[in-house]
């Protein structure tokens, strides 16, 4: 397994990090873990040299900091680090800082955490933090030694995350970086801006919430006739480890052949050459030119008051934007629970607020529901 040296400490993280927002569920559409596969991913990835372990506070509904806990006590403390967050929206005035991160601490059956990160910063959480003292609070933590390192996670503009930088010393920070998003989101001048400030970098959704290992038929077959023996994936994971600056990249591995083919990628890595940036590039072309929503799955816009499931509309209409397959977009429309329709919003604009990639959500909504009424008229019999 690949490691990198952090900073001047010594400390060397593995270049694959384990997210634990994705892990296996018991049934898809709930949180609940199946601790049995999942203890096989997180086993398989730690014996194969994987030491960054990331989970939050709101991850899998509030339960994947508990079956980390529970999942990594067997090993030794000093032979991984684990990463949390402040969720600075679960706190209704400044004490809730302080009761959150000890029950992090108590949730995880750990003493201290490696990184701990202010999540999900933009400019609206990031003054709440401000407001709440929290970057005072966890460096009086770290000071205690109940943090090692202090960072913060962003979804935001480039001109907030200078103000965030500038604002405050921070030993690191985690963004959103991928192919697709290098240009599309901003990720190469906010990995820029933190490049020059000597701020070290951990990359979440390389794979853009799994989208990336099955990006579209033609630009599937670009990776494939380049490289038959590899995984369209691990272009993916690829791309965002050669950058000199990260640290370790994160994927939200769901099942054992994801995580059995990122650490094959990982080991040993081949940091992407012209050639294959060239091939990127001719599969991002192909990709682009069909019309997908950037939805991660992240699922931060949910709860939606008026029970619209909101990625899983997102996902499903994806999957017909790429296959261009009318009926079986409808028909797989039709089939899932009335109550979650695209037909349901009512455009309040509650999930805007919650979404990192910055949809227009309702305005989505609206396209989704003109569309399968057209569709209506074709196939309904």
């Amino acid at each position: 397994m690949e490691k990198r040296n952090y900073k001047n400490t010594g400390l060397q993280v593995s270049l694959l990090g384990m997210g634990c927002m994705r892990l296996p569920k018991i049934d898809p559409d709930k949180d609940d873990i199946d601790y049995e596969k999942a203890q096989e991913i997180i086993d398989y990835a730690y014996s194969h040299g994987v030491n960054y372990f990331d989970t939050a506070y709101g991850y899998h509904g509030g339960k994947s900091e508990l079956f980390v806990g529970e999942a990594m006590k067997k090993y030794p403390r000093d032979s991984f680090f684990l990463a949390s967050k402040m969720p600075i929206w679960c706190a209704e005035k400044p004490e809730d800082v302080e009761r959150i991160f000890n029950e992090q601490l108590k949730k995880c059956q750990t003493e201290y955490f490696d990184f701990y990160l202010f999540h999900a910063q933009n400019a609206a959480n990031f003054e709440k933090c401000q407001k709440f003292g929290v970057y005072e609070f966890l460096n009086k933590m770290k000071a205690e030694g109940k943090i090692r390192h202090l960072g913060f996670s962003f979804h935001d503009k480039p001109e907030v995350l200078r103000h965030i930088c500038d604002t405050y010393q921070w030993d690191f920070a985690q963004i959103q970086l991928n192919y697709l998003d290098w240009e599309m989101q901003d990720a190469k001048q906010q990995y820029e801006i933190l490049t020059e400030r000597g701020i070290p970098v951990v990359i979440m959704e390389p794979v853009r919430g799994g989208v990336l290992a099955n990006p579209c038929e033609a630009s599937n077959e670009v990776f494939k006739a380049a490289r038959p023996d590899k995984s369209v994936a691990s272009w993916a994971i690829r791309y965002a480890a050669t950058l000199p600056n990260v640290l370790t990249v994160l994927s939200g591995m769901s099942n054992m052949e994801q995580v059995m083919d990122n650490v094959s990628t990982m080991t040993p890595f081949e940091p992407l050459t012209e050639k294959d940036y060239q091939v990127i590039e001719e599969a991002v072309d192909l990709y682009k030119k069909k019309d997908t929503v950037p939805c991660t799955g992240c699922r931060y816009c949910m709860d939606c008051p008026f029970g619209v499931d909101i990625p899983k509309m997102f996902s499903i209409y994806n999957k017909y934007a790429v296959q261009k397959d009318e009926e079986d977009y409808w028909e797989e429309y039709r089939a899932q629970p009335e109550s979650e329709w695209a037909d349901k919003c009512q455009a309040c604009g509650a999930c805007m607020e919650q979404c990192p990639q910055h949809i227009q959500i309702p305005d989505k909504m609206s396209m989704i529901r003109n569309l399968i009424a057209e569709f209506d008229q074709k196939f309904s019999k």
